[in-house]
């Protein structure tokens, strides 16, 4: 009886595999007009390189946050300021990415985008010098943002290349506006430690990191 119920068992299995082999099929790839992919080379290739650029603000950012984190430098306020930024650069990455295949233009291989960032740095010696390094990074990936622009803007270099309006204003008003407004409030955060420190001396660093924690700056 097991030895019929086995050969049953068996025979059921082959011919349910019969069926799925002639259920499946393999599509030809579809024929998509490419008419609509409008993006050029140089303005492509630096959008992908700003994914890059972006992640690694993101894990400096982190790092930042890390070590104002531990418990041998105590520094919450600070940790939530530049934790804050890190999420800040990985919503820029994703924004980019998300763009580039509205447009056509996302590559196939993630790794192209994606190349191990790492942090710039992993320790500092004090907020000032944090936040002085901030604001240094955040010129930097100003500038990458700006490059993308004089790129999208006239990617041939003579005059004769399209010109990507649309990128462009998106670039200016959702990008820049706000590395501008970052770079200022960096700026008056340095102004205000540096004060501090001139007034408290070493004091004025846990004070300030207590109005960061408390939203007072």
């Amino acid at each position: 009886m097991k030895a019929v119920q086995a050969i049953i068992f068996v025979i059921a299995a082959i011919c349910a595999h019969s069926v799925t082999a002639k259920l499946q099929c393999t599509l030809p790839p579809v024929d998509i007009p490419k008419d609509w992919i409008t993006m050029v080379e140089p303005c492509t290739l630096k959008m992908r390189s700003q994914v890059q650029e972006e992640l690694q603000a993101a894990l400096t950012y982190m790092a930042m946050g890390a070590h104002f984190s531990r418990d041998t430098i105590n520094r919450p306020g600070f940790a939530k300021l530049f934790f804050e930024a890190a999420s800040e650069e990985r919503q820029h990455a994703i924004k980019i990415i998300s763009y580039l295949p509205m447009r056509g233009e996302l590559t196939s291989e993630i790794r192209q985008l994606i190349q191990n960032p790492t942090p710039l740095k992993e320790s500092w010696d004090a907020g000032i010098d944090a936040l002085k390094e901030a604001l240094q990074l955040e010129a930097h990936v100003t500038r990458k943002i700006r490059d993308i622009i004089i790129a999208c803007e006239n990617p041939s270099g003579d005059g004769s290349g399209f010109n990507d309006y649309h990128l462009v204003d998106y670039l200016s008003g959702d990008f820049l506006e706000e590395q501008y407004k970052g770079q200022s409030d960096l700026a008056s955060k340095i102004s205000t430690l540096g004060k501090m420190l001139d007034n408290y001396g070493t004091l004025g660093e846990f004070l300030f990191d207590k109005k960061l924690l408390n939203g007072e700056l």
